[in-house]
């Protein structure tokens, strides 16, 4: 098992399965800067060692996913005057939207583990994820309209595409809190479990992805997250290539014959 610890960010890898734990228990893992790098450099580690992972877990540490931003370090920035304030807002937005963009990106899948709170940067988080699996007593909140302002972290992008216009509305001019039932009813998560069953239903994921054809895989995400900006024609286009690319690799051979054979295709690591 190799492992890499940063103050705000803890980074495992083990099974080929690397579990990024965002970890400010203490403040309910709200977002600064020092989880910002921490995120960052976790991303960093993982593309530099793709060959041995084959799928990413994202979780909260102390019973928690994430609380959103770190709103005592908003309000400092509020009592400094706007021309200094800004340019630190617009910065810290930047590294953050990267994180956004990378995980998003990631040639293989992401699933979030859910847990306690889900507000706020907490369901941007979420949705750059690929699945998400919930405990039944996680709560969430896009909560920016409560603090006054508009959200980050993509989720005006990803909440119409998942739940449609009118709920993302809801979720986003309202704020209200909703639990993780309502959360897999509108299309924000996959999967709703007991707390203590939460642990061993994300690791199913991890390892059934860990386990599959990865080129494939990553083909198969880079076509679902670019579909609703092509056309049917032009993504049909996409498709075919993807799929004679696929076609040309050993885990294409080995599907095909494990089918023929009736037995459980055994995927490379590539």
């Amino acid at each position: 098992m190799a492992s890499h610890s940063d103050d705000a960010v803890l980074l495992s890898i083990s099974d080929e399965i690397a579990t990024i734990t965002l970890n400010r228990p203490d403040r309910m893992n709200a977002l600064d800067q020092s989880m910002i790098a921490g995120l960052a450099n976790a991303l960093d580690q993982i593309e530099g060692d793709l060959a041995h992972i084959g799928a990413v877990i994202i979780e909260g540490s102390g019973g928690t996913f994430m609380a959103g931003g770190d709103v005592k370090f908003f309000h400092q920035l509020s009592q400094t005057p706007p021309d200094k304030a800004r340019p630190e807002i617009e910065n810290m937005i930047a590294k953050v939207h990267d994180i956004i963009a990378r995980i998003t990106a990631l040639p293989r899948p992401v699933i979030a583990k859910l847990d306690g709170a889900v507000a706020g940067f907490g369901i941007s988080l979420m949705n750059a994820c690929d699945l998400a699996v919930a405990a039944e007593e996680t709560v969430f909140t896009l909560a920016y309209i409560h603090i006054g302002t508009s959200p980050d972290g993509g989720s005006t992008h990803s909440l119409p595409r998942l739940v449609g216009m009118k709920k993302a509305k809801e979720i986003a001019l309202l704020g209200d809190r909703f639990g993780a039932d309502e959360a897999m009813d509108c299309g924000l998560i996959n999967r709703v479990v007991p707390h203590v069953q939460l642990a061993s239903a994300t690791a199913q994921y991890a390892t059934r992805l860990a386990n599959g054809p990865r080129d494939a895989i990553a083909r198969t995400k880079a076509l679902l997250n670019d579909a609703v900006e092509h056309d049917l024609s032009s993504q049909l286009t996409r498709e075919a290539k993807s799929f004679s690319d696929c076609a040309q690799s050993t885990d294409f051979r080995e599907g095909v014959t494990a089918f023929v054979e009736k037995r459980s295709p055994h995927f490379g690591k590539s």
